[in-house]
């Protein structure tokens, strides 16, 4: 068998999440920005999306959010308890190199009929975030937990999530 050399990369992934909480006149109420974990169910799911011949995962197109405020931990596949979940607005932007970061946004809020599935009603505190392959079940890639967002949804509140995934 013949030695091949093998050039080390050291890719590494990093996300993060912003949460912002708008009045109904588009003032900012509360927000959050962090970084926290990539699953390792999204660790092992990360080299199909490589491969043509596996078809495992098709992709990250879907944002949850929910009210568990147990910390985002390597084991997790699932929110502790989720809220919703939407497909949300995927595009590449530029972190360090032209187009290495995935970004998908979602704005959750009362009016919006893709979001919200009958919790759009009265105060929520969410203080939960993930990153999913399918708008039910699928692979969790990234979960994030914070401080409680208190969203006013009758009064015209909403909520924009942005998870970004960076290939450094």
């Amino acid at each position: 068998m013949r030695k091949r050399n093998i050039i080390e990369q050291n890719w590494k992934f990093k996300d993060w999440m912003e949460a912002v909480v708008f009045d109904k006149d588009g003032n900012i109420k509360q927000s959050h920005y962090g970084e926290d974990l990539i699953t390792s169910a999204g660790k092992a799911a990360i080299p199909a999306l490589i491969l043509k011949d596996v078809t495992s995962v098709s992709g990250y197109d879907f944002i949850a959010i929910g009210s568990g405020a147990t910390a985002a931990s390597t084991g997790d596949t699932a929110l502790e308890a989720e809220a919703d979940r939407a497909g949300g607005t995927g595009t590449r932007v530029t972190t360090t190199v032209t187009n290495d970061t995935a970004q998908l946004v979602y704005v959750f809020s009362s009016g919006n009929p893709g979001g919200l599935n009958g919790t759009s009603t009265g105060t929520q505190a969410i203080e939960e975030s993930g990153l999913f392959s399918e708008l039910t079940g699928g692979v969790l890639l990234c979960r994030q937990t914070f401080n409680a967002l208190n969203i006013d949804w009758d009064g015209g509140d909403s909520l924009s999530i942005t998870w970004k995934v960076q290939v450094t």
